[in-house]
């Protein structure tokens, strides 16, 4: 399996990287992939968006890691060290993964409104909170940018610059995401988090960019710094629930 986890190995082990990681391990030139904007958007490789769970049911879908992701990713490479063959570089790629999915309050919330959409009925399981465990071979989680982006050093938020103002973040959310997305088999419901996710996604759509899926439009972003949350998400439930049960009859 080609990775660029390989390619950046010998920097990790070289690195003597110790945990708890620190911005100043990680956001160097030696993890650098890309800048753009007179250098003050930067693109900085971590491993664990690699990883395709290509049988998932479900895609949640973000904008771009953040430095948050970005660390447990970095802190489960580190766990699984020394890697050397194909094999136990794959695990290690979807240990970080999981590692770097979704956590506190944001992975609370979220679990929230997927439960009222009904998600655990069409599983028959007790909790949307067992697709971060138990059956997480139903989840894939994923960014339109695959990588971490940070602007002026803070993490990228979708607005400044807007995707279609970076050439290196255009190429990502318009050639690179498609051919992620279309490595999912159809029909997955896909959960974009926000309201960039969902442009980009309908930007697609129209340019007939990707598989027959079934996407959960105006689906609040789960962040507790999101203060319309709750509001948008009482405004759409009924429609979230139509659609659940619509892509729930397509494999059932």
């Amino acid at each position: 399996m080609e990775s660029k986890l390989q390619s950046f190995l010998p920097v990790i082990q070289s690195s003597n990287l110790t945990k708890p990681l620190k911005k100043q391990d990680l956001i160097t030139p030696s993890f650098l992939i890309e800048q753009d904007r007179d250098n003050e958007l930067a693109m900085y490789y971590s491993p664990h968006n690699e990883y395709i769970n290509h049988q998932a049911k479900i895609v949640i879908l973000g904008i771009t890691p953040g430095w948050t992701q970005m660390k447990a990713a970095f802190e489960q490479v580190i766990d699984c060290l020394p890697i050397s063959e194909s094999s136990t570089l794959e695990q290690t790629l979807k240990k970080a993964k999981i590692a770097a999915s979704f956590s506190g309050a944001m992975r609370k919330n979220l679990i929230d409104m997927l439960d009222h959409c009904g998600i655990q009925n069409v599983f028959h399981i007790q909790s949307s909170s067992y697709l971060f465990s138990e059956n997480r071979d139903l989840l894939h989680t994923t960014s339109i940018i695959k990588y971490p982006v940070f602007y002026q050093g803070r993490n990228y938020t979708g607005h400044r610059p807007k995707i279609n103002h970076s050439s290196l973040l255009t190429f990502y959310a318009y050639e690179m995401f498609p051919k992620e997305l279309s490595q999912i088999k159809a029909p997955a419901l896909i959960i974009p988090l926000g309201k960039v996710v969902e442009e980009i996604l309908k930007n697609l759509m129209k340019d007939n960019e990707l598989n027959d899926h079934i996407y959960l439009f105006n689906f609040p972003h789960p962040s507790g710094a999101n203060g319309h949350r709750i509001k948008q998400f009482k405004e759409n439930k009924q429609s979230f629930i139509s659609t659940v049960l619509e892509w729930a009859a397509l494999f059932s």
